[in-house]
């Protein structure tokens, strides 16, 4: 299929409270988040008519804005019923959802007190983040050169869209190098997470996964986190250094866009996909399928 740029699409647009005709969900070229990174979003999947999880992304939408000192102005109820209605506004059952908060152009300067917050949701088709080929066969990633910084110099517990610059110029280097993505570290030298999924790794049966002190908590690792303790798993949360990555066996990313998604590779260190990562992919398939 023809790759369609994303201004270029048919269908509607959520926006302040309106639907607006795709191609005219436009901003002014001066608005604060363009030039401040003043933005906040999540990635929410609809499977089946039901929205996995919707509420908690919602409430972390609204968290995420207070982080970055703006109050939305729905609340958590109505941007729940704004997502629902514009997936049945497109008429799609199983599709990706982008809500985005941003403040916009009432003011240029890097203080925003006169900045209104504005919030649109548009949604589409979006079948799987990874080619499902390789997908199961486990996709290969390599280090970034950038590390997530210390939550003493940003927002880190927020989803904000300042904070995936560095994911962005990481993603696009590891792809030009046959990559599918690439694993970052921290700002003390742990592994953290992958461009845009948390990251398990499994040793003995047991699960591993990095604390949340610096990178966003997934409502995905969340869910995958609860389902291994419902299943017996252990899951061990703790830092990780790079070289330890040699005593894992397997080892999956967890994202609402990536879902669960095996790795073969991170840099030198190899992986074989495994009854235990595979199993998990699979029962997570069930899981969000069955709750729609």
């Amino acid at each position: 299929m023809a790759f369609v740029p994303f201004d270029d699409r048919d269908g509607w647009i959520w926006v302040d409270g309106d639907f607006v005709p795709w191609g005219d969900a436009k901003t002014h070229v001066l608005t604060h988040a363009l030039h401040y990174g003043s933005s906040v979003f999540e990635g929410e999947r609809m499977y089946g008519g039901e929205i996995f999880k919707l509420t908690p992304h919602s409430e972390r939408l609204k968290r995420s804005a207070n982080l970055l000192d703006f109050d939305l102005p729905y609340s958590v109820a109505e941007i729940d019923a704004a997502c629902k209605a514009t997936c049945e506004k497109m008429g799609l059952s199983d599709c990706y959802l982008r809500p985005v908060a941003f403040l916009g152009s009432e003011s240029i300067s890097v203080s925003a007190i006169h900045n209104k917050a504005r919030v649109a949701i548009a949604v589409w088709d979006w079948p799987s983040y990874f080619d499902p080929e390789t997908k199961a066969k486990g996709i290969r990633l390599e280090w970034s050169k950038w590390r997530r910084p210390d939550p003493a110099t940003a927002p880190s517990a927020a989803k904000a869209a300042g904070l995936y610059m560095i994911c962005t110029m990481s993603k696009t280097a590891a792809e030009r190098r046959g990559y599918a993505d690439a694993m970052m570290l921290d700002w003390r030298g742990y592994v953290a997470e992958a461009t845009g999924a948390n990251v398990f790794f499994v040793q003995d049966g047991v699960l591993h996964t990095p604390p949340v002190d610096a990178i966003l908590d997934g409502i995905t690792r969340q869910t995958i986190i609860e389902m291994a303790a419902a299943k017996g798993i252990e899951v061990i949360v703790r830092h990780i250094r790079p070289e330890e990555l040699a005593t894992f066996s397997e080892c999956f990313l967890t994202g609402t866009a990536a879902e669960v998604t095996p790795v073969s590779e991170i840099g030198e260190y190899r992986f074989t996909p495994g009854a235990l990562s595979l199993g998990i992919m699979e029962d997570y398939g069930r899981l969000v399928r069955r709750q729609a």
